[in-house]
């Protein structure tokens, strides 16, 4: 069988890794995007051994480098079967009046325009070939606004309007489109939002046991390789102590 090609976002660390790692054995060509080429290129290393990887390194928040390393990909690897948006980060966890303008520009640039910079360039191949798979990752956060959440609600709640948008838009043409909102995941997530404060991020997963980017992983494969009539459309994924964006179970 042909191996189909996977574009994912946010590669180097998380969700994006796992999920590169899982899918290099399960029959995909990938190209990996990311912002720091050490990571990317000792990922590339590891697959390699799988799979046939291509590695990108840009800043999914700039439009012009997006479009130069896109539009600039080998004819070989222009025929993207499946865009897996998953780069995004919280930054900040204050009461808005309190806010950080720069905070709130990298949570818009990153998750909301970043995903449409990347999506706008591979979308009209899958509209031209009618057939593709997008899975924008989202959050339980653009389900449920909770305390000091504001702009980073905001911005996984557009991410969720943009994906319903895009099946409703892309449907004529026989382009899947999937949406995957996890709750508490243990990524580099908590580190970036509390801005390296180590103490602070670790007391998040306290007396939890939280997802692990593998499980995340996981629903992507199981998502991507349903039969050809069958399309996942909307996930939201707890680990078991979790109840609701708020509502968590901790053991003493």
């Amino acid at each position: 069988m042909e191996k189909r090609i996977a574009f994912i976002t946010g590669a180097t660390s998380g969700i994006g890794e796992a999920t590169a790692k899982l899918l290099s054995h399960n029959n995909f060509k990938l190209i990996l995007c990311g912002r720091r080429a050490d990571r990317l290129a000792a990922l590339s290393q590891d697959l390699a051994i799988h799979t046939e990887v291509l590695t990108l390194t840009f800043d999914v928040r700039n439009q012009t480098a997006v479009i130069q390393e896109l539009r600039a990909l080998p004819e070989a690897w222009k025929k993207i079967d499946v865009l897996i948006n998953n780069a995004g980060n919280a930054h900040g966890l204050s009461p808005i009046q309190n806010g950080d303008a720069n905070d709130w520009d990298a949570m818009m640039d990153i998750n909301v325009k970043g995903l449409l910079y990347v999506s706008k360039e591979i979308m009209p191949g899958m509209v031209e070939r009618k057939s593709g798979h997008i899975v924008n990752i989202g959050s339980i956060a653009g389900k449920e606004v909770y305390a000091n959440g504001n702009v980073y609600c905001a911005s996984k709640a557009a991410v969720d309007a943009i994906t319903q948008g895009m099946r409703i838009d892309l449907n004529p043409f026989g382009i899947k489109v999937t949406g995957i909102h996890p709750g508490m995941v243990e990524t580099e997530f908590s580190l970036v939002r509390f801005k390296g404060d180590t103490e602070r991020a670790s007391n998040v997963y306290k007396g939890v046991e939280p997802l692990k980017p593998q499980d995340i992983a996981d629903l992507i494969l199981f998502t991507v390789t349903r039969p050809a009539h069958v399309v996942l459309a909307d996930m939201t994924v707890f680990p078991l102590a979790q109840a609701s964006a708020t509502l968590v179970k901790r053991q003493s």
